[in-house]
């Protein structure tokens, strides 16, 4: 597993301490400085956290410092924390193509607009997007509802018609969730 990246910036009195203990943490270090910053590619690292004493405009996964001196067991559990965090979410967020789905808030959006999910929409979409297949009525009422019997009942088609009216209303796609006569898949 890659390790976990902790960008110190413009704070090299943290390095200075963190590089004498590196050996005992769980993440790698990077130092830079305000020059080096503006140069840096974050989005080739997996996984990052800046660590800073100021306020870095327009980034995310950042902690800042003001109150010093701290213990630094507090230091490393506070970074440690933040790094759970950054994990947790980017586990939350499932792609689905042009958008994505965030498990914890029942989200689903692209870069302009987000859309509330019910659990059994978020639950119909998880399960279409894990199948290779297109998915029958009759699967998705034993997987997604727990039915195990095949109940005359037009509940899936009903969810199936509000969800793609709800996507198609949004973002104004009306083929996010497809029908043929094997099932239901998502383009």
């Amino acid at each position: 597993m890659n390790k976990q990246n902790l960008i110190i910036y413009d704070f090299n009195e943290l390095f200075s301490i963190l590089n004498e203990i590196k050996k005992d943490l769980n993440f790698n270090l990077i130092n830079v400085s305000r020059q080096e910053f503006s140069n840096l590619n974050l989005l080739q690292l997996n996984s990052y956290l800046i660590v800073s004493k100021k306020e870095i405009l327009n980034v995310k996964n950042h902690v800042i410092f003001k109150n010093l001196p701290l213990k630094i067991s507090k230091i490393i559990e506070t970074i440690n924390i933040n790094f759970l965090k950054i994990k947790f979410n980017q586990q939350s967020d499932i792609d689905l193509g042009n958008y994505k789905l965030n498990l914890n808030s029942r989200k689903i959006f692209d870069e302009d607009k987000e859309l509330n999910l019910t659990e059994k929409e978020a639950d119909i979409i998880i399960f279409l997007k894990n199948s290779k297949k297109p998915v029958s009525i009759d699967e998705l009422q034993t997987h997604v509802w727990g039915h195990s019997s095949k109940l005359e009942t037009h509940t899936v088609e009903t969810h199936i018609y509000r969800l793609r009216k709800k996507i198609g209303k949004k973002f104004n796609n009306n083929e996010f969730i497809i029908s043929t006569k094997q099932g239901y898949n998502i383009k």
